[in-house]
């Protein structure tokens, strides 16, 4: 498996276990999909004793967390943005996305630059259509941390969002 990292942050975004593919040859663009999930809770999980105390030893109760599955494995946190706080943010990522990439793979730098150009800006035309949710990772760095962009597709089934990712902004780890 491979866990994909905020090259920044070190926080965990997503894996290769959700349905993805690669976009504009600089964004995957990774299918996630509606889902809840149980926790049983019993008084033992906080340190105590049911059964010292007096009463039976059956859980408490369950708790149900419902959501998109790959925001709530990777712990992804909601943030606000307007379309001009995100192009303001989206130029000043991307700078940094080229200093890394010149130091890391300077021959990607002249050819990252154009196809991100392309993909902002299809992001940006298509802004008000997709009505645009925004993640960051755990860390919540959002002046320089990775942005996942997250927008449900028209023909879709209302419930399986599409998440967008700079693959240059990325970096993995095999587990």
């Amino acid at each position: 498996m491979i866990i994909y990292k905020d090259a920044v942050t070190g926080d965990e975004l997503f894996s290769d276990t959700y349905p993805m593919k690669l976009i504009h040859d600089c964004i995957f663009e990774v299918q996630g999909k509606y889902t809840t999930e149980k926790t049983t809770v019993s008084d033992d999980m906080f340190g105590g004793n049911a059964s010292a105390e007096g009463g039976d030893d059956t859980a408490d109760g369950d708790i149900t967390k419902s959501g998109i599955d790959i925001i709530i494995a990777n712990r992804l946190v909601d943030v606000p943005f307007s379309k001009k706080q995100y192009q303001k943010y989206i130029k000043e990522y991307m700078k940094e996305i080229c200093t890394r990439l010149e130091e890391s793979n300077p021959d990607r730098v002249a050819q990252f630059k154009k196809q991100a150009a392309g993909a902002v800006k299809s992001i940006l035309e298509n802004w008000d259509k997709r009505e645009y949710q925004f993640w960051v990772g755990e860390s919540y760095n959002v002046d320089q941390g990775h942005v996942a962009l997250m927008y449900y597709p028209e023909d879709g089934d209302g419930l399986s969002p599409i998440l967008l990712f700079f693959k240059d902004g990325l970096k993995e780890e095999k587990v």
